[in-house]
């Protein structure tokens, strides 16, 4: 079938309408709640991942070696649902994740803010206050995690502004997309999905073995095939990434670190 990933801003009704458009295709759907139940099983702390679940690292965490590690086993956890395929996947980035995926439908909900007209009441305001806090640190998340704009249109195969639109309407236009030939799972799309997951496997093993956790890599895989690139620690690298379940070769590539040039008066 497809992949739906819905990304909202608060108050736009992205929960409401995938929860019913799980419901009404019999997808599996995947909110904040069950990617941190899936998460559990990697030992990490409840704790930390729902904070970098749903906040932008501060600037101490974005140079921690911990929290590049629990932010990578969100990432693959969400790559795992979607090689289950059938899903609704609500949060972790997955327009981001899974570009390029041919039966991922990937869905931006907004809504225009009423309550940010000036006149209205402090109640609105203070609430149109709390979107806005909201939408920025969505944002941050996105930029410090890939770099990208979460309201950057090419991350999306359709953008709704559901002002007007009720959730039953939008649920109706997304069964109808999502039913189309041009969303059907393809063999080709599978091997994407799961090649992702596998990489994002490996950096998790990386990340936790004590020999490796200290390095950086860069982790590509391919049917099975996992290259790394690094510039040190590679040989106990590839140890541990045969480890990792589907992995059956293992490449590596130093890369080497250009040398300063020297200083010019």
């Amino acid at each position: 079938m497809a992949i739906v990933v819905i990304s909202h801003q608060m108050g736009a009704g992205g929960p409401e309408v995938g929860t019913a458009l799980a419901e009404r295709l019999g997808y599996r759907y995947v909110n904040n709640e069950l990617l941190l139940d899936a998460a559990r099983r990697y030992g990490l702390a409840e704790e930390r991942l729902s904070h970098l679940e749903e906040s932008k690292p501060t600037l101490f965490e974005r140079f921690d070696r911990e929290t590049r590690h629990h932010i990578t086993v969100l990432q693959t956890t969400l790559l795992e649902f979607a090689e289950l395929d059938d899903a609704v996947l609500m949060r972790g980035g997955g327009q981001w994740l899974l570009r390029g995926v041919p039966h991922a439908l990937r869905v931006r909900h907004w809504i225009k803010r009423t309550a940010e007209v000036s006149g209205e009441t402090p109640n609105q305001r203070a609430a149109a206050d709390f979107v806005r806090r909201d939408d920025a640190e969505k944002a941050g998340r996105m930029r410090y995690l890939y770099e990208v704009d979460v309201a950057d249109p090419s991350l999306y195969e359709l953008i709704l502004n559901t002002e007007k639109l009720t959730h039953a309407a939008v649920v109706e236009m997304l069964v109808g997309l999502v039913r189309r030939p041009e969303l059907a799972t393809t063999e080709a799309g599978r091997r994407l999905v799961a090649a992702r997951a596998l990489a994002s496997r490996v950096q998790v093993a990386l990340a936790t073995h004590p020999e490796t956790r200290r390095y950086r890599f860069t982790v590509e895989a391919e049917d099975g095939v996992v290259t790394l690139e690094a510039t040190a620690g590679l040989d106990r690298a590839v140890e541990v990434a045969r480890t990792v379940p589907g992995v059956r070769e293992v490449r590596a590539q130093q890369v080497e670190i250009p040398p300063i040039p020297p200083f010019v008066a």
